[in-house]
């Protein structure tokens, strides 16, 4: 190789590099701690994983590490610190705040980043107007403070709690040093109701990259052949929309979910893009019709 073009190549190799570290550097590094013996024993399945690992890859993040913990004090802790130790920017866990006795995250969280558990105001205060809701609408038999309840108001000190639009159990953020924990509940509903809501405005701030939102369509369809040109099509109308089908089962009756992904500036533009996406796609399915569940 001459000379010349030997050094053009030193220098597109060495920008490469510089550009690829300076990337890498603005990337919000993240790790996910899914808590319970439930997923260890295999009683249920991780979906909560999966599910963040899109919010944070749409919001511009990324996922370097996820680790499934049992209900252990120490178990928590030493992955919490070890986390932190990798140099995480955002330790996300779900999981284990509510008010049973083997609900030790933030206990955890507690013993790893050396802090007290105290009762916050804020948190108590959410836990008991949410059961003064329950009790109203009669999913549970009284209002009362009980021990078990106030135990979901007990959080690490200089954490602060964010409200749970579904559940009973507040979400929990604490900056420890350069690391943010953010401790979310492990049912998957009320999850996704946090990340999607009261969430947003710390992730946007975090991430750059705004909100995402994301939906899934079950079709009645026996070859996905069928719905590889819908797909297509209406894939080149959303360019900015990720879509993708997968089987639920195999057989006669067979059905396909399709997903519908969206990152935006902001909620608002996400869910527009969700829409406007989800509306064409019925539209195409319906005129080769394809049923789909409701």
């Amino acid at each position: 190789m001459p000379e010349k073009e030997e050094n053009i190549c030193q220098v597109i190799d060495h920008l490469s590099f510089v550009i690829y570290h300076l990337y890498n550097l603005g990337v919000v590094t993240v790790e996910i701690l899914t808590i319970g013996n439930e997923i260890l024993l295999g009683l249920i399945e991780d979906t909560n994983s999966s599910y963040l690992c899109r919010a944070v890859r749409g919001m511009g993040g990324r996922v370097a590490h996820i680790a499934i913990v049992r209900d252990d004090l120490d178990a928590i802790a030493a992955a919490v610190r070890a986390s932190i130790g990798r140099g995480a920017k955002f330790v996300l866990t779900s999981g284990g705040l509510g008010p049973t006795d083997d609900d030790l995250t933030l206990a955890g969280i507690a013993k790893a980043t050396e802090r007290k558990l105290e009762i916050d105001a804020d948190a108590k205060a959410f836990v008991e107007r949410r059961y003064r809701e329950l009790a109203s609408s009669g999913y549970v038999t009284n209002e009362r403070l009980s021990e078990a309840r106030l135990k979901m108001a007990y959080l690490p000190e200089g954490s602060r709690p964010i409200e749970n639009p579904v559940g009973a159990a507040p979400a929990v953020v604490l900056d420890d040093g350069e690391t943010k924990i953010v401790s979310l509940p492990g049912v998957p509903a009320e999850l996704k109701a946090i990340v999607e809501g009261p969430l947003q405005g710390l992730l946007s701030n975090a991430f750059g990259r705004g909100s995402y939102r994301e939906r899934k369509i079950t079709v009645r369809c026996g070859d996905e052949s069928e719905l590889a040109p819908i797909l297509r099509r209406v894939a080149s109308i959303h360019p900015e929309v990720y879509l993708k089908s997968r089987a639920s089962h195999f057989g006669p009756d067979v059905r396909f979910n399709i997903m519908i992904c969206a990152s935006g500036v902001d909620a608002g533009q996400a869910e527009q893009m969700i829409v406007g996406t989800t509306s064409d796609l019925k539209r195409a399915l319906e005129e080769i019709g394809v049923r789909q569940d409701e």
